[in-house]
């Protein structure tokens, strides 16, 4: 099935979607009030992790349900579905070569759903925070 709109249209369309979410943002603060101080989407770590500590090699990153294709939340387009499927399909394997790349070069890597921050935001900061004291205490 062909775009329902022009590719100008989806030009500008895409080009609004900003690199940080307003999820990672509530992430970043909530972690910077409780005394963690990090870098956010490190350029010179591969894959840009959303938040990371290079000093205690910890790498995290906030999956989105859509970009990531959450197995609970997911979603395919059902339009120009070759090109999301191959799109999509290739976020998951870039996410997948990502991980390896940090556990071969033994980095601490958590990586944490968007509905898992949607769903129970204290539970979840509590868990980074733990992973986080965990991974420190384990290079120290």
């Amino acid at each position: 099935m062909p775009d329902r709109i022009t590719s100008e249209q989806r030009s500008k369309v895409m080009s609004k979607i900003k690199s940080k979410s307003k999820l990672e943002d509530l992430v970043a603060h909530e972690l910077f009030k409780r005394g963690v101080r990090y870098r956010r989407n490190n350029r010179r770590l591969l894959g840009k992790p959303d938040i990371s500590i290079s000093k205690y090699k910890i790498v995290i990153f906030i999956d989105s349900c859509f970009w990531h294709c959450c197995p609970i939340h997911g979603t395919r387009p059902t339009s120009n579905v070759d090109f999301w499927n191959k799109k999509l399909n290739r976020n998951v394997e870039k996410a997948i070569e990502v991980n390896k790349f940090y556990e071969s070069n033994n980095w601490n890597i958590l990586r944490v759903w968007e509905h898992d921050i949607k769903g129970d935001f204290d539970k979840t900061i509590d868990r980074i925070m733990k992973f986080i004291s965990d991974s420190k205490s384990s290079i120290s």
